[in-house]
């Protein structure tokens, strides 16, 4: 059985240890700050879960050996960063890990981007996840969209949760509605799943929105706005945005 060390105790390094330890791997974690540059020698697979600037600095101060693979778990970095090390990897999960608990629950059967060394293959195994390769050249744009999909999923959640508390309505009420949705497009596509006045062309709609809601809240709902017109192939009228929506790239 391969032995991990995991160098980080964040959330990801965490988690990550105590769904390898849950699954019966033989794994330990140890602080990113005071990692013993001989740890190589103490591992067949010692994993990076530092944050990504510290990445190239923590991997700089481990002592290389042949017989242990360097991986690290940045969803945007390349192997560039973990010379002077041989046999290097790349392993991000895609999952959302708030605490080590729901982390550790989250990366059983999760998707993994990997790359490198393919020993990394072997937490994915064992944690039943999905494994898929992404190229160095690649990594950031990967990067973007799990950013969009995680991060910018939830700070648009956090409009709906100001504009359902603005109208007096239960953020629980809409609900049904975003997992309905999410479903829609996940079964159909995104251009498929739109729905609504954008989808329809009935701005006289989005105009009374906008005139509806806060100020503050009137530039994120206008841009989506547009977005969802892109999407929906039509155009926006003029005193709303652009002339003209770009069109998306052909698929």
């Amino acid at each position: 059985m391969t032995s991990i060390g995991i160098v980080g105790r964040g959330r990801a390094g965490a988690s990550l240890a105590l769904a390898i330890a849950r699954a019966g791997g033989q794994v330990e974690s140890v602080s990113g700050r005071e990692v013993d540059p001989d740890i190589t020698g103490r591992f067949d697979l010692v994993v990076l879960a530092v944050p990504d600037a510290a990445v190239a600095e923590v991997a700089a101060r481990l002592t290389p050996r042949r017989g242990c693979a360097v991986a690290h778990c940045s969803g945007s970095l390349g192997l560039d960063v973990l010379v002077p090390h041989q046999r290097v990897a790349s392993i991000h999960p895609l999952a959302s890990l708030p605490d080590p608990e729901l982390g550790a629950d989250r990366l059983r059967g999760a998707w993994f981007a990997v790359s490198g060394d393919p020993v990394v293959g072997e937490i994915v195994e064992l944690l039943g996840g999905r494994p898929f390769v992404v190229d160095d050249r690649h990594r950031a744009a990967y990067h973007a969209a799990a950013v969009v999909a995680s991060n910018h999923l939830v700070a648009l959640l956090g409009q709906v949760e100001r504009l359902a508390a603005a109208a007096g309505v239960p953020v629980e009420a809409l609900g049904p509605l975003i997992e309905g949705s999410l479903a829609n497009a996940e079964q159909l596509g995104a251009a498929a799943a739109l729905t609504g006045p954008v989808a329809r062309g009935d701005w006289d709609t989005v105009r009374r929105h906008l005139g509806a809601i806060d100020r503050s809240e009137r530039a994120t709902y206008l841009a989506l706005a547009v977005e969802a017109a892109r999407l929906a192939g039509t155009t926006v009228p003029p005193d709303l945005g652009p002339p003209a929506v770009v069109p998306l790239p052909p698929t």
